[in-house]
């Protein structure tokens, strides 16, 4: 069944697939020490900057929770939008195996700001609270939505004055890059956030993502919290291998924009039979920036359409659902899916 579910129900794309299997001929030393981990730090360079080193792990959750936990004393505790992954969607790990505490604050559309940073970045020196150290933005967000470089920046300039660090969790980078038409490096390292996490499942890897220390002094422990955090690979050179073949030509970008390019078909064309009349009742709860639509359907359509087509409600109580793009979304899916979203909306 082909859905729009989550950019993670696609497979793997075949030049990743290839690259995996060109990896497998001999030994490698375990743990880190291969040629291709080694040549995956000259990858990110290229991308980021003299001076990053990037640790391959598992998945999402791990980067972000192990990176984090670098960035932070035990006392310590991080800012996020309330929507955050870190907070919604990973079992409470951030706070259970990370060990630090997380300070949400509600956004309309999952961006935080200066002035919403602040709603929890006070009580510095008191005993009774966990110290506000680190702030946590997600690019591009869980409601799809964009940070600019220079919002980043603006965060990041606010955070650091007030002696705090930034992370940035980027399961979704490429596709904001891909959406900004910028450099990966112009909104992270070149906007003052410390450390990310770099998606590559949801961009076409099997499995696989990076944290990448941008600034040394940010980060500490690495090496051992991966260990310490069951994310270290000892057959890390096939990790390492789909991130090359992703990032070492222009895989990341391809991947990224078709993925958004079928988002906006999504909702272009829904939009359309809103302005037809042949679709009724269906509006859009956040704008389309990346490759996430995000929209509010009529009483029971959600329902019926997923007999068809696979997909999450967003927030049931109010009809919102959430429907995902991938590297592999092809435009008959679209077609079929707005077809049979019409049938149930004018029936």
């Amino acid at each position: 069944m082909r859905g729009f579910a989550s950019d993670n129900y696609s497979g793997i794309h075949p030049e990743v697939l290839e690259a995996i299997a060109r990896a497998n001929g001999g030994h490698q030393v375990a743990y880190g020490e291969d040629a291709y981990t080694a040549r995956l730090q000259e990858v990110f360079q290229a991308h980021f900057g003299e001076g990053v080193e990037a640790f391959p792990v598992f998945n999402g959750t791990g980067a972000n929770v192990t990176g984090l936990q670098s960035m932070l004393p035990r006392w310590g505790a991080v800012i996020s939008a309330s929507t955050a992954h870190i907070n919604v969607d990973e079992g409470g790990a951030p706070e259970k195996i990370g060990g630090f505490k997380l300070l949400t604050v509600p956004t309309e559309d999952g961006k935080l700001t200066p002035e919403l940073i602040d709603r929890e970045a006070w009580g510095w020196g008191d005993e009774h609270r966990a110290q506000p150290l680190v702030v946590s933005i997600t690019q591009s967000t869980e409601l799809g939505t964009l940070y600019t470089a220079d919002e980043i920046r603006a965060i990041a300039d606010h955070a650091h004055e007030r002696g705090m660090k930034v992370h940035l969790d980027g399961a979704r980078i490429s596709n904001a890059a891909a959406a900004l038409d910028l450099p990966l490096r112009a909104f992270t390292r070149d906007a003052g956030v410390d450390v990310l996490s770099f998606g590559g499942t949801k961009n076409g890897a099997m499995l696989g993502e990076a944290i990448v220390v941008l600034d040394p002094a940010a980060s500490e422990g690495l090496k051992y919290l991966r260990k310490f955090n069951m994310q270290l690979s000892s057959k890390m050179r096939f990790v390492s291998a789909q991130l090359i073949a992703l990032l070492e030509g222009d895989l990341w970008l391809r991947n990224a924009r078709h993925a958004n390019a079928m988002a906006q078909r999504l909702r272009g064309e829904i939009e359309a039979g809103i302005a037809d009349g042949s679709i009724s009742g269906v509006s859009f709860s956040q704008p389309t920036q990346s490759n996430g639509v995000f929209a509010t359907v009529p009483d029971g359509v959600a329902d019926a359409l997923r007999e068809s087509f696979r997909f999450y409600d967003w927030d049931a109580a109010r009809n919102e659902v959430r429907w995902m793009c991938g590297f592999d979304t092809q435009e008959a899916d679209v077609d079929a899916f707005v077809a049979e979203l019409a049938r149930l909306t004018s029936a």
